[in-house]
């Protein structure tokens, strides 16, 4: 299944993709930003991680004109995940998503907001998400601008939630609500923490 809107396009990862993750997850910049610059990737790690493991995981590659620039993964919360979330809604179909996109050049172009209004109209109208998750770190806030830029809203302060680069990070759970529900203002949250 490909989803496309202008030039950004969400499709099922491919085997043949294993050559970008393996360059984007060697790549310092990215690192940085996912996973944490002591992550030690090799094709192997790729395999394990993206292609035989957690069968509940949808995997897509991110495209630009056609070309693979970034991964991103979408996956049905259960009440269970909720508690390690920290999420404490009452809906019933709750998904979350983790991404990134590869190609350090191609960041800050409003690529990152087609992908997200993309899985968001997916989730909804295949899945019936009626909410979605994502836990970005409290010192990007570049991803936090993006993710409330197609309405995700930070919700609950995480502290020492995500180990990354031997340390405990701190995190912002962020909600986007299907009915298109909003939580609080996002110019004050952002003059407060930004």
């Amino acid at each position: 299944m490909d989803i496309k809107l202008e030039k950004v396009g969400l499709r099922r990862l491919k085997p043949s993709d294993a050559v970008y993750l393996l360059k984007w997850l060697t790549n310092p910049v990215v690192l940085e930003f996912y996973e944490g610059r002591d992550f030690q990737c090799s094709m192997e790690i790729v395999q394990e991680h993206f292609y035989d493991s957690d069968p509940g995981v949808e995997r897509w590659s991110i495209t630009y004109d056609n070309l693979p620039i970034g991964y991103l993964q979408s996956y049905f919360v259960t009440e269970e995940m909720q508690q390690e979330y920290h999420y404490n809604g009452n809906e019933k179909v709750v998904y979350a998503i983790d991404q990134f996109i590869g190609e350090p050049e191609l960041w800050g172009k409003g690529i990152g907001r087609t992908f997200l209004r993309l899985i968001q109209n997916y989730l909804v109208q295949e899945k019936g998400a009626e909410v979605i998750l994502l836990d970005p770190h409290a010192d990007n806030p570049r991803a936090i601008r993006t993710y409330q830029a197609v309405g995700f809203q930070p919700v609950k302060f995480l502290p020492a939630h995500e180990l990354h680069e031997g340390i405990m990070r701190d995190c912002w759970l962020m909600v986007w609500y299907a009915d298109g529900r909003k939580l609080q203002s996002l110019p004050e949250f952002m003059e407060r923490y930004y």
